[in-house]
Order: structure tokens, then C-alpha cells, then sequence
């Protein structure tokens, strides 16, 4: 698994429209109509019941997707245990795989960023609300992508939590104090007036649910979260 023909850097401005807020009964033309309408990548949710109290999509509708539309899978998996489910999400087609960093989770977090990429996809970590930004700190050398969750996951249309932008800052900082590279992405409430918000603390993959594929015009949406 690789990049897409453009090599993705924190300097762009990423687009990830999420599938959760999807009509599920369309899935591959929902992801065609979102990327007709400017998406960058797609953004899956996966959610097990457990470590979140909802139930969304597993493997087979990430290969759906895969096999219907070629876009950077950016699969975030908010489930328990996710190294043991790992290899399927790699073979359904991911491009990104993030877990979380909480304990909830159940899982050697170094180990399975670690599978991660050693299976040649990328690696994001992701941290919930609650969650201090300190409890990341050992893993960000070996990730792609940081994820600051703007609202407590499990269900779309949520508020934005603005405070959460000095987990984005903090982890900004970090990145320029050690010289890395990773992305850092929001999820959560995200629209215009919050991606701008976001963007000026410094993230740059913008996850949006119901702001883009609610929108009367995608196009527009998406424009104008991308111009935020």
C-alpha cells in the first residue's frame, strides 16, 4: 500500500469527509459524490460497541469502498483489541490505520503502530478528549498522523470542542522541537467557522461528517472548509 500519485505533507490543506454520515444504502456512490466534490481522502469510522458505545462498519464496506473508488482509506478505528483485528482492515484496503492510545483500547500501542507500518501503511494514533496530550508523547516518533478528537467519539454531529486546540498546538510544537513529520487531524464538529479554528492551531487533515455530506452543495462545502 502507498500514497496516492501526490505525497501528502502537514503543509496541505487535507479534506476527509467521513463515511459515517453517509447514506449507508449508497456507499460507493456517497464516497464518488464526495469525491467528484473535492475530497482528499475518505475518512472510515469504525466503531465495535465497546470502546465506543456505537456499532458502525467493519472490513467489508472499507473493501467497498477500496474497490469501487480510488482514494486514500483513512480508517480510524475506535474499537478494543485493534491489533488483533489489524490484518483484516490492511487486506480490505487501508491506506491509514489510527488507534487509540487509551487503555480502553487493550493493546500494545508501540506494537501495533509498529505492525502498522511494517505492513506498509501508515500510522496514525489518535486521543480522545479526556485523554492528557502527555499520554502520546512516546509514540509520536513513530507515527503519520496525530488525531485530536474534537468530540467525544462515537456519534456524528456533535459540537466542536474548541479547547482542544492546545493538544493540536502542543503537538505542533512537539513536531518542530523534534523534527518530524506527521499530520495532525481533527475529528469532530468540523465546518467552516471551526476548520478555520483548527487550521490556525495548526491542523491540517480536516475530518467533516454532516457539514460536507448533509451540505445542500458538497462542492461548496468542502470548498469552503478547504478556504477556511
Amino acid at each position: 500500500m502507498t500514497w496516492p500519485v501526490k505525497k501528502w505533507t502537514f503543509q496541505d490543506r487535507i479534506i476527509a469527509p467521513s463515511l459515517l454520515a453517509a447514506d449507508f444504502g449508497r456507499v460507493a456512490e456517497e464516497t464518488t459524490r464526495a469525491i467528484n466534490a473535492g475530497a482528499d481522502w475518505m475518512h472510515l469510522d469504525v466503531m465495535d460497541g465497546n470502546f465506543v458505545d456505537n456499532i458502525s462498519f467493519g472490513p467489508a464496506v472499507i473493501q467497498a469502498v477500496h474497490e469501487t473508488n480510488d482514494v486514500f482509506l483513512d480508517v480510524h478505528l475506535m474499537i478494543a483489541r485493534p491489533d488483533h483485528y489489524l490484518a483484516r482492515f490492511l487486506k480490505a484496503g487501508a491506506d491509514m490505520i489510527t488507534v487509540h492510545v487509551e487503555p480502553e483500547a487493550q493493546h500494545d500501542v508501540a506494537a501495533t503502530l509498529q505492525a502498522i507500518r511494517a505492513a506498509g501503511c501508515k500510522a496514525g494514533l489518535a486521543l480522545n478528549p479526556a485523554t492528557p496530550f502527555e499520554a502520546v508523547v512516546p509514540f509520536l516518533g513513530d507515527i503519520d498522523m496525530l488525531l485530536v478528537m474534537t468530540v467525544v467519539p462515537g456519534f456524528g454531529g456533535q459540537s466542536f470542542m474548541e479547547e482542544m486546540m492546545t493538544k493540536v498546538e502542543a503537538g505542533v510544537a512537539h513536531r518542530t522541537e523534534n523534527g518530524l513529520t506527521y499530520h495532525i487531524q481533527v475529528d469532530g464538529g468540523i465546518g467552516a467557522e471551526t476548520a478555520m479554528i483548527a487550521g490556525k492551531a495548526g491542523a491540517n487533515v480536516l475530518v467533516a461528517g454532516s457539514s460536507t455530506f448533509g451540505a445542500p452543495d458538497m462542492k461548496a462545502a468542502i470548498r469552503q472548509i478547504r478556504e477556511a
